[in-house]
């Protein structure tokens, strides 16, 4: 048993309320649960409102598993506590005295829950280590209004969390959104395997040295390529021979750094997603123009943002995936699911955290739409959910839902602040 689980019975008033009573038979009825205090040290709950005997009461909560608990938790000697008008406990184990020595009035609930969310409580967090996620047995009753409305709530959570990268990265680049966009929009071309590789890259050098080679698409793949160590020692061909020269006048002319090997990695990865590939499309996406995040707040539609994203290689790499070694002819565009990855896991984030430092968030117009129109990701966790309810992810929204599902709430087992747990024990 949880006292989290007691909490929310509590606030949810999920409680068979009918002709309540103390522990020493006065007659008890619920007002108001009172207001839920989640973060701050004190009572449990604020403001709560009852009735006992007859007598109007306004003040503080407080739960326990055990009464016996407020003695272990020393709060005989915290005066936050002094204001207490009930005690609310699993099992009323002891009297609880206040300072003026009179007894506190306590609610015992074993008797006032039912027997069906006791047994789905339990089913939720018994043989936790055998199972995919607590309450993968039930997930399907779940009504499917109130869990879409949870997995949109999931969404913009997502969103919330993601914040913190990009306003680290603004406080870094003194509120420059260019330079943020820049940036994110690397770390989104190396995807997950060199995303940070690529991100240092676009870090290793000031953001006006890129500016500055914006509108020369030679000197910006040798900037780049060369700040992320690919570039070949030597090379029998011309094209590496001139990158490897503009980025030697580069490194002279802006003083730069460069990282003593590479650390770009091809394991595992199909040849369109090698670093080189997605590298020269990064550049060209910049070489085509130096204002993208403006255009970018501009798009409203998946197709604009999928003209927005349209990139491909140089000649060099038509031929080539790796330095030194020719493959057959193709011209490397980005494909319509790598601009999906970069809308779901960049762009949006970067629209919606723009618009909130702006304090001009419209995510019903801006980003709703976009998100609704991409197809779902599937990876394990989406499988693992459709296995449970078929069609649970429709869009690229309900994937990423999930993702923080079972990222945030089920790995961590905080079934009891999920709408899912907390439908299923109140139902």
């Amino acid at each position: 048993m949880q006292e989290a689980f007691l909490h929310s019975l509590w606030k949810y008033k999920k409680l068979n309320t009918d002709q309540l009573e103390t522990s020493r038979g006065e007659e008890l009825k619920i007002l108001h649960p009172g207001i839920h205090n989640e973060t701050e040290s004190g009572p449990d709950f604020f403001k709560a409102e009852i009735n006992l005997d007859g007598q109007h009461w306004v003040g503080n909560l407080e739960i326990h598993l055990r009464s016996s608990d407020w003695y272990a938790h020393h709060h005989e000697k915290d005066p936050a506590y002094d204001n207490v008008i009930l005690h609310v406990v699993w099992e009323d184990d002891m009297s609880v005295y206040r300072k003026d020595e009179s007894e506190m009035a306590c609610l015992e609930l074993k008797n006032y829950i039912s027997e069906h969310q006791i047994s789905v409580y339990k089913d939720l967090f018994d043989n936790q280590m055998s199972k995919w996620i607590n309450c993968e047995t039930h997930f399907h009753e779940v009504d499917e209004f109130k869990l879409n409305s949870w997995l949109e709530r999931l969404y913009i959570e997502r969103l919330e969390e993601k914040n913190q990268l990009i306003l680290n990265l603004l406080k870094v680049s003194n509120n420059n959104w260019d330079e943020v966009c820049f940036k994110l929009m690397a770390k989104a071309f190396g995807l997950n395997v060199n995303g940070e590789v690529f991100l240092q890259m676009s870090s290793s050098a000031d953001f006006k040295v890129f500016q500055k080679c914006f509108q020369n698409p030679l000197q910006l793949e040798a900037l780049c390529f060369g700040l992320c160590g690919m570039l070949p020692s030597e090379s029998e061909e011309a094209y590496p021979k001139q990158l490897q020269q503009e980025f030697e006048f580069l490194k002279q002319k802006f003083q730069l750094k460069v990282p003593a090997a590479s650390h770009v990695k091809y394991f595992r990865l199909r040849p369109d997603n090698f670093p080189t590939i997605r590298l020269s499309q990064f550049c060209n996406l910049y070489s085509k123009s130096s204002n993208l995040f403006s255009e970018l707040i501009q798009c409203k539609t998946k197709e604009e943002i999928y003209e927005f994203l349209d990139a491909k290689t140089s000649d060099y790499w038509e031929t080539h995936y790796t330095f030194g070694k020719e493959s057959k002819a193709k011209v490397k565009k980005a494909s319509a699911s790598f601009k999906d990855l970069v809308i779901i896991n960049t762009l949006l984030h970067l629209k919606f955290a723009y618009q909130s430092y702006k304090s001009q968030l419209d995510f019903e117009e801006s980003i709703y739409p976009v998100i609704t129109s991409l197809k779902p990701e599937a990876n394990s966790i989406t499988k693992g959910f459709e296995k449970l309810k078929p069609k649970v992810a429709e869009s690229a929204l309900e994937s990423q839902a999930l993702i923080q599902l079972k990222t945030q709430y089920c790995d961590v087992n905080r079934c009891l602040k999920c709408q899912v747990g907390l439908e299923l024990i109140h139902s």
